[in-house]
């Protein structure tokens, strides 16, 4: 059997690190579509802002930050130059880092009565984050350019 190098014990933990940050980022708009439907200041919408806050507080933010550090390991052992499929892929996870803002955005909008959306916003919304993990998952698999 091989010996397991850093470099692999690195990719299993930014992998990991992923799955999690996307479950969240799947998750929190799916809460939204039901937040939207309870009144402000009930119990319910109580419970749904500590659910929200304790996803991003103890997962998402977590999970992202350990993303971001563990794929920059794995950028620099692999090399920038002439790498233009990981440049892309670093694009599309900026860009998943975007949505993962704009969601935090809406929910502090939830816990001061601003939220302006509807629910089939956040129902639509939230298939945004499955469009950039293909085009992510493609770009790492084939690594076309």
């Amino acid at each position: 059997m091989a010996e397991i190098e850093i470099y692999d014990i690195i990719k299993i933990l930014h992998i990991l690190a992923i799955i999690s940050w996307l479950a969240g980022l799947l998750y929190l708009p799916r809460i939204f579509v039901y937040h939207c439907r309870v009144k402000y200041g009930t119990e319910s919408d109580l419970l749904f802002q500590e659910m929200e806050r304790k996803l991003l507080r103890y997962i998402m933010n977590p999970a992202m930050i350990a993303s971001f550090i563990f794929g920059f390991y794995l950028a620099i052992q692999i090399g920038f130059e002439g790498s233009i499929w990981l440049h892309l892929k670093i694009a599309l996870v900026l860009a998943l880092a975007g949505y993962h803002g704009f969601l935090a955005m809406c929910r502090k909008k939830f816990t001061s009565n601003k939220n302006q959306y509807s629910h089939k916003f956040f129902r639509i919304i939230n298939e945004v984050p499955t469009v950039l993990m293909i085009g992510i998952v493609i770009l790492v698999t084939l690594k076309p350019f």
